[in-house]
Formats: structure tokens, C-alpha cells, sequence
């Protein structure tokens, strides 16, 4: 994928859905690869400023299977700007167009700033680091069962399996002796 090649740190694909039977079902939705990490976030905030544009906000669906999200390095949200076979959805989309680009952009813009924000406060235990995906996967189920507040990163070169977001050292260290305590290899990372 160019997306790769360009070594770029989002990837956002914007598309407007169908639906059978016209008329139906209306609103906004974005798939992600799954619920969990910043591609989850932004995609909650780019349907909820699609929303303030008049659409219904149908949620995030997480897509494993498609391609455009499979085989991105970078965290990516496919965004399905209304349904194109309803006649509600095509007036907002016709008559907002310029709107649903800028409620897209702050969703975007939204979502960065407060990875600015926690990244700058917050120290997280490092718990795996793959460049395999479903490796990735199979250790946050693990974890996720467990009970521990586990995620997937997906920002650069490698895939890491990251647990909580700490504002305070000490709480991050006291989550890592948990982690070791089960089993893990474990680091903290800021």
C-alpha cells in the first residue's frame, strides 16, 4: 500500500455506504480493524462531529476482513459518510459537503490532541511488541480476559501491546509488578 511506503502515521479512507434497500437504514459509521487503541478514538470522534452535520451516528464496527485496514502499519479508519442510497443522507452529504470535510478534519484533530495530552502525562506498561498483527491480537485477548485494561498501538515499525495509562510513576510500577506477578515481560514506557 502507498500508506506503507510513505511511512505516513494515520491512514483515514473515505467512503459513502449502501445498504439493499433504498431508503432504509441512513447515517455515518467507521470501521476500524478493531475497538481498541487511537484508531478506535478517532473514529468515535469522527462520528460524533459527523453527527453535529446532521447524521445519524450508526457507531464503530470493527472489520478485521478488509483490506484497507488489514494491511495498514499505521493505526486506520475506513469513515462511511452516509448511505448513498438514502435520500436523507444524500441531501446532508450534497448540501454539507464542505461541513462533513471539516467535521472529519476535528474529528481527526480532536483525537490528536489528546494523544498529545496523554502522551506528554501518562507512563503505560509495555507487555508485547510484534510486527505480526495476529500475534498482537492473541496476547490482548489474553490480557483483556484477565482483566487487565489492554490495548494495541499500532504507531510506527512495530505493533505493541500496551496496558493502562498512568499519570503517576508509581501507579504504572505497581500495574507492571501485577503483570510480572502473572507471567509477563514487561516495560514502562512514557
Amino acid at each position: 500500500m502507498e500508506a506503507n511506503n510513505a511511512g505516513v502515521d494515520f491512514f483515514v479512507s473515505i467512503h459513502r455506504n449502501s445498504f439493499p434497500t433504498d431508503n432504509q437504514v441512513m447515517g455515518v459509521e467507521s470501521l476500524v480493524y478493531d475497538l481498541s487503541g487511537i484508531k478506535y478514538e478517532m473514529a468515535q470522534n469522527i462520528d460524533e462531529q459527523l453527527e453535529s452535520v446532521g447524521f445519524v451516528d450508526l457507531g464503530v464496527k470493527a472489520r478485521p476482513n478488509l483490506v484497507v485496514l488489514k494491511r495498514t502499519n499505521m493505526p486506520s479508519v475506513l469513515v462511511e459518510a452516509g448511505f448513498i442510497n438514502s435520500d436523507t443522507d444524500n441531501q446532508l452529504f450534497d448540501n454539507n459537503f464542505q461541513d462533513i470535510a471539516e467535521a472529519i478534519a476535528r474529528g481527526i484533530l480532536d483525537t490528536l490532541s489528546n494523544v498529545s495530552a496523554v502522551r506528554e502525562a501518562y507512563y503505560r506498561v509495555q507487555v508485547g511488541l510484534y510486527r505480526n498483527n495476529q500475534n498482537a491480537e492473541r496476547l490482548l485477548e489474553e490480557l483483556l480476559a484477565q482483566d487487565f485494561p489492554a490495548y494495541i498501538d499500532n504507531v510506527g515499525e512495530y505493533i505493541r501491546v500496551l496496558v493502562g495509562g498512568y499519570g503517576d510513576l508509581n501507579d504504572a510500577v505497581a500495574m507492571e509488578q501485577r503483570l510480572r506477578q502473572a507471567g509477563y515481560d514487561t516495560l514502562i514506557v512514557g
